[in-house]
């Protein structure tokens, strides 16, 4: 919950804003009027999750200080000025979350967030925000990671991360650490690759064409000028750069032999001596658990611990218990669950005995219906490709197995709108410093090529390879990585996201990034011709028979339908829109509201309002959207409109 807390009228004003932005979200704790503002503020501290408080942020400081107890514990408290110009991130940061409720505060206020966290103002990904928890000594780590000192990073299973620094180096996984010898990286992943130069923005190629969505962007063209798919070229090898220190910084020494280490492992193992050395613990464990009935949460508990620290492995990996349906309620079990702060899962017994465990037994047979509780429920919890790997370990009243789960990537398929770069979405922006591994077409890459964080590995290749890049992205979430596939427009309208979906199994989860498209984009710019209902048709024959794309134009003229035409006319496509046009004029008037729209929010922008007769097709290209109105449109002071009803025809 979060707490609202002002001192003026200002900031009641502020306050009533937030409440009406985030409704069942917000306590309002109101002015101190009735008590001592202090008392106010020591309230709504120890009962809310994250504070706002209109207040000068120095007496925000003197309020809070008696009430702070530890960076774990503490609420994320955000300041706001009198004349809500600035949302500072005060406190909590990271683990209060301040910093995205600073910027949550902003676009509701119109202010301007203030985060002054450093990871988050070089765009260095910050140890303590990462999805999983962490063990070891943040702040030297953190310190040496923003210093540009060399840090080392030990990873035994891949698991969705963002980028790193480039002066994060990954070090073979040895079997002194692991008794597993593993490459960090799969070979076959390496061809192609190239690292994003830090905060380099790189220019978008001027005669490169762009549809806002292809479905199949038109590539090379033979000297007969016919439509020929482009294949995939890889990008130029791959480039490591270390990234130096800013100016009048004093770069930390290695601590000791063992100098700076990141370690993304479910075990326990030991740092270099005499160094620094973070634990990122990812969700991989389940444990299995059974017990007799009246079991206690000590012994659960106990039992499951001490299966962990013989097994070597870390109890912050843990991310569920499971158990059998029968036990769903037994409360030691419940009770354990809550102690660790994971969920409990349970299979009906039928379940348990389908799976194949190393040690049945008679008793859970004879009480539950199943001969293995725990080994069987830890295997189910882990997936397909998970594996058990401790064996039923049994206490006085109570078992537990543990298995481990295949790492499960990220796929985001992200739409970055028509070309302008305030149509990109925060959200989209969100995704793309999410992750460590960006796919996609050359030319969208180089579009938001500073938007990416130092490190990130960016497999790019040119126009007509979309399956081929669909296929990368989905090996590589299955590889483990956090993905972003990047197409133009919306991911999911003539874009990347159906090729991508149609590879990809419930193996990885997949985010869909909806972006502006181009016919929206066009639409805003002529007026207000998509009013009533309306089609998307694409004229590239590329990939779809002119039989069908024909099938389908007279149909949305039968039905007075509203048409978009996406790739219209390219060189070697001359005849398909004057084709499409002429079967749209068999239900259309020649007066019919035509709008043109040129390379819709980008530089180049050209936009045209005309009508069916005097419609110039040769101004048409691959990067122009075209849109046809129906028999109700209009041309009202220069602008294309199409009523919503059709009463104007009268």
């Amino acid at each position: 919950m979060i707490g609202l807390i002002h001192a003026t009228a200002a900031g009641r004003t502020g306050c009533e804003r937030l409440a009406a932005a985030w409704p069942g979200r917000t306590v309002l704790y109101g002015d101190g009027a009735d008590r001592p503002l202090r008392s106010v503020v020591a309230t709504a501290f120890a009962e809310c999750d994250q504070l706002v408080l209109f207040l000068a942020t120095g007496a925000a400081v003197r309020l809070l200080a008696p009430l702070l107890r530890g960076k774990a514990e503490d609420p994320g408290v955000v300041t706001v000025d009198e004349a809500h110009r600035h949302a500072v991130a005060l406190l909590g940061g990271h683990g209060g979350g301040a910093n995205a409720l600073a910027s949550a505060v902003s676009s509701v206020l119109g202010s301007a967030p203030v985060i002054t966290t450093a990871t988050d103002s070089v765009g260095t990904p910050a140890l303590d925000a990462l999805p999983y928890p962490t063990d070891g000594p943040l702040a030297p780590l953190t310190r040496a990671l923003l210093d540009g000192a060399p840090v080392r990073l030990h990873t035994d299973q891949t698991w969705p991360l963002p980028a790193f620094p480039l002066t994060v180096v990954p070090a073979e996984w040895t079997p002194a650490h692991s008794g597993e010898p593993s490459s960090p990286e799969d070979p076959q992943t390496l061809a192609g690759r190239r690292t994003a130069p830090p905060n380099t923005a790189v220019p978008r190629p001027p005669d490169a064409a762009d549809t806002g969505e292809p479905s199949s962007p038109e590539g090379p063209r033979t000297v007969a000028g016919q439509d020929q798919p482009s294949t995939l070229h890889p990008g130029p090898p791959a480039q490591r750069e270390l990234t130096s220190a800013p100016p009048n910084t004093a770069v930390p020494r290695p601590a000791g032999a063992g100098g700076y280490a990141v370690w993304v492992t479910d075990r326990v193992v030991g740092g270099d001596e005499g160094g620094v050395a973070v634990f990122v613990r990812p969700p991989s464990l389940v444990v299995g658990v059974g017990g007799s009935r009246g079991v206690g949460r000590e012994e659960v508990v106990g039992l499951v611990r001490g299966t962990l620290a013989e097994a070597g492995l870390a109890q912050k990996s843990v991310s569920a218990l499971a158990t059998v349906d029968a036990k769903a309620g037994e409360e030691g079990i419940v009770a354990a669950a809550a102690e660790f702060g994971v969920p409990l899962l349970t299979y009906a017994a039928a379940e348990l005995a389908r799976t194949a465990v190393p040690n049945p037994s008679a008793a859970p047979l004879a009480a539950v219906g199943t001969p293995s509780v725990a080994e069987a429920a830890a295997i189910l919890a882990a997936g397909t490709g998970g594996q058990l790997i401790v064996e039923k370990r049994k206490s006085a009243m109570a078992t537990a197995a543990i298995a481990r789960r295949r790492p499960r990537g990220r796929l985001a398929v992200v739409g970055l709108g028509p070309g302008a770069r305030d149509l990109v979405t925060p959200r989209a922006v969100a995704e793309l410093r999410r992750a460590s591994v960006i796919v996609g077409l050359d030319q969208y890459v180089d579009q938001i090529r500073d938007l990416l964080l130092p490190g990130t590995r960016v497999l790019e290749s040119g126009l007509g390879a979309e399956e081929e890049r669909a296929r990368t992205a989905v090996a590589e979430a299955r590889a483990g990585h956090a993905v972003a596939l990047i197409g133009s427009g919306d991911a999911g309208v003539y874009a990347m996201a159906s090729p991508a979906l149609a590879e990809a199994a419930d193996d990885i989860d997949v985010i869909g990034v909806p972006g502006v498209t181009a016919a929206l984009a066009a639409a805003a710019l002529l007026g207000a011709p998509l009013g009533h209902d309306h089609v998307s048709i694409s004229l590239s024959d590329l990939h779809t028979p002119w039989d069908v794309i024909e099938r389908r134009v007279r149909a949305a003229a039968e039905s007075d339908l509203v048409v978009t035409f996406y790739n219209p006319r390219s060189r070697g496509r001359a005849w398909q829109l004057p084709k499409a046009l002429s079967v749209l004029a068999e239900h259309r008037t020649p007066l019919t509201p035509v709008g043109v729209v040129h390379a819709a929010s980008r530089p180049d922008e050209r936009v045209e309002v005309t009508t069916l007769a005097d419609l110039d097709v040769g101004t048409v290209d691959m990067v122009t959207v075209v849109t046809v109105g129906n028999t109700a449109s209009r041309i009202v002071s220069g602008r294309m409109v199409t009523p919503r009803g059709y009463r104007w025809q009268t």
